[in-house]
Protein backbone atom coordinates (compact mmCIF):
# COMPACT_ATOMS: atom_id res chain seq x y z
CA UNK A 1 0.00 0.00 0.00
CA UNK A 2 1.45 3.34 -0.73
CA UNK A 3 1.70 6.19 1.31
CA UNK A 4 -0.73 9.35 0.81
CA UNK A 5 2.44 11.58 0.31
CA UNK A 6 2.60 10.04 -2.90
CA UNK A 7 -0.54 11.95 -4.25
CA UNK A 8 1.02 15.15 -3.88
CA UNK A 9 1.74 15.69 -6.88
CA UNK A 10 -2.17 16.20 -8.04
CA UNK A 11 -3.42 18.47 -5.53
CA UNK A 12 -2.01 21.43 -7.40
CA UNK A 13 -3.22 19.91 -11.17
CA UNK A 14 -6.24 19.34 -9.41
CA UNK A 15 -7.03 23.10 -8.53
CA UNK A 16 -5.98 24.48 -11.80
CA UNK A 17 -8.47 22.29 -13.22
CA UNK A 18 -11.48 22.95 -10.95
CA UNK A 19 -10.75 27.01 -11.76
CA UNK A 20 -10.75 26.23 -15.38
CA UNK A 21 -13.90 24.94 -15.00
CA UNK A 22 -15.43 26.99 -12.97
CA UNK A 23 -14.48 29.71 -15.11
CA UNK A 24 -15.88 27.97 -18.00
CA UNK A 25 -19.10 27.78 -16.08
CA UNK A 26 -19.41 31.10 -14.38
CA UNK A 27 -18.69 33.34 -17.53
CA UNK A 28 -21.70 32.74 -19.39
CA UNK A 29 -24.11 32.86 -16.54
CA UNK A 30 -22.09 36.36 -16.03
CA UNK A 31 -23.11 37.43 -19.56
CA UNK A 32 -26.57 36.49 -19.52
CA UNK A 33 -27.08 38.47 -15.91
CA UNK A 34 -25.11 41.41 -17.38
CA UNK A 35 -27.42 41.38 -20.53
CA UNK A 36 -30.97 41.89 -17.98
CA UNK A 37 -29.01 44.59 -16.03
CA UNK A 38 -27.99 42.61 -13.08
CA UNK A 39 -24.83 42.67 -12.18
CA UNK A 40 -22.19 40.03 -13.58
CA UNK A 41 -20.91 39.02 -9.87
CA UNK A 42 -23.85 37.49 -9.02
CA UNK A 43 -22.36 34.49 -11.24
CA UNK A 44 -20.34 33.59 -8.55
CA UNK A 45 -23.47 31.74 -6.61
CA UNK A 46 -23.65 29.47 -9.38
CA UNK A 47 -20.76 27.40 -7.68
CA UNK A 48 -21.61 27.76 -4.35
CA UNK A 49 -23.81 24.57 -3.89
CA UNK A 50 -27.04 25.32 -2.49
CA UNK A 51 -27.19 28.98 -3.01
CA UNK A 52 -26.79 28.29 -6.97
CA UNK A 53 -30.58 27.26 -5.84
CA UNK A 54 -31.07 30.57 -4.00
CA UNK A 55 -30.05 32.62 -6.89
CA UNK A 56 -32.04 30.73 -9.39
CA UNK A 57 -35.33 30.93 -7.80
CA UNK A 58 -34.44 34.69 -7.29
CA UNK A 59 -33.44 35.57 -10.92
CA UNK A 60 -36.67 33.45 -12.07
CA UNK A 61 -39.12 35.55 -9.83
CA UNK A 62 -37.40 38.90 -10.06
CA UNK A 63 -38.43 41.91 -12.89
CA UNK A 64 -36.73 41.62 -15.57
CA UNK A 65 -35.87 44.92 -17.87
CA UNK A 66 -38.03 45.06 -20.91
CA UNK A 67 -35.29 44.57 -23.83
CA UNK A 68 -37.56 46.30 -26.43
CA UNK A 69 -41.36 46.69 -27.28
CA UNK A 70 -41.11 43.92 -29.88
CA UNK A 71 -41.30 46.29 -32.17
CA UNK A 72 -38.30 46.93 -34.52
CA UNK A 73 -36.48 49.90 -34.25
CA UNK A 74 -35.95 51.24 -37.69
CA UNK A 75 -39.53 52.47 -39.44
CA UNK A 76 -39.91 52.39 -42.96
CA UNK A 77 -41.20 55.07 -44.92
Amino acid sequence: MTHWSGMAGYVAANWIVCLILALVFVYPIARILSRIGLSPLWAVLAVVPLLNLVGLWVLAFIGWPLQGSGKSSQTRA
